[in-house]
């Protein structure tokens, strides 16, 4: 439907804005801007402006050959499998940035039916994630991300948890007593990274912020070799400050 364009009367805006979008989404391989103005009508001056904010809010994108295709922003307005697969893909664009900010492998991880859950995580060559030797889901009480988890427990989910998946000792660092497990973890400040110094493997550092929205439980962390181990305070309250705010953003 060819709409005339009013500009004195504002809300014509939003209508050119849904048959630009109508227009798009019927051309699933890509539109070029001369035949989304054929199809709603719009001209050129009124199209090319609305088209640059359609592409500067993710709403479309540009693709090789100039036309255009529908962004992840309006993906994500869906539901059902388009819209979890669009998410889980700009959380994965999202990782991979912080993990070259951060200079570190990063993980997302949430406290799904009792259980550590690895959710997402970017890695790299000069980044390389942590050696899952023992399953997370056993390591709760060693690992930053997953006592991070536990800090988000209340004593009778940590207690269910342990009682599940028993403290057991994996370096000279672990942590082998609940009652001082549980201690460290009551004194954690909630906007101080919690670390682990070695206490799941050695040869790696480990660093987790909290994501946490209503009931659900989640956490950001990031891992580094030994060697790198001066730069974990500064990566932690980087990872803190920046990108657990826009990871949190993302998962709400």
């Amino acid at each position: 439907m060819a709409l005339k364009p009013e500009p004195t009367a504002p809300f014509h805006s939003v209508q050119y804005v849904l048959r630009v979008l109508e227009t798009v989404s019927r051309h699933s391989s890509g539109v070029s801007d001369a035949q989304i103005a054929r199809e709603t009508g719009l001209p050129a001056g009124h199209l090319a402006p609305l088209l640059a904010m359609l592409r500067r809010e993710g709403y479309v994108e540009q693709i090789t050959d100039g036309a255009y295709v529908i962004g992840d922003s309006l993906v994500l307005l869906g539901s059902g499998t388009s819209r979890q697969h669009a998410l889980e893909a700009k959380l994965q664009d999202t990782l991979a940035e912080i993990r070259d900010s951060v200079g570190a492998a990063v993980y997302l991880s949430r406290y799904v039916d009792g259980e550590v859950r690895i959710t997402q995580y970017a890695d790299g060559p000069h980044t390389p994630k942590v050696n899952e030797y023992v399953d997370f889901r056993f390591a709760a009480h060693a690992s930053a991300l997953g006592k991070c988890l536990l800090t988000q427990l209340d004593r009778n989910g940590r207690r269910d948890h342990l009682a599940r998946h028993k403290i057991t000792r994996f370096t000279s660092r672990t942590i082998t007593s609940e009652k001082l497990l549980f201690s460290k973890l009551d004194s954690q400040p909630p906007t101080v990274p919690m670390l682990d110094l070695q206490e799941y493997a050695l040869g790696t550092v480990c660093a987790a912020v909290p994501l946490t929205a209503g009931a659900a439980v989640g956490c950001l962390a990031l891992s580094l070799p030994i060697e790198h181990a001066h730069r974990l305070r500064a990566a932690a309250d980087k990872l803190n400050r920046k990108a657990a705010p826009v990871v949190l953003s993302l998962v709400l």
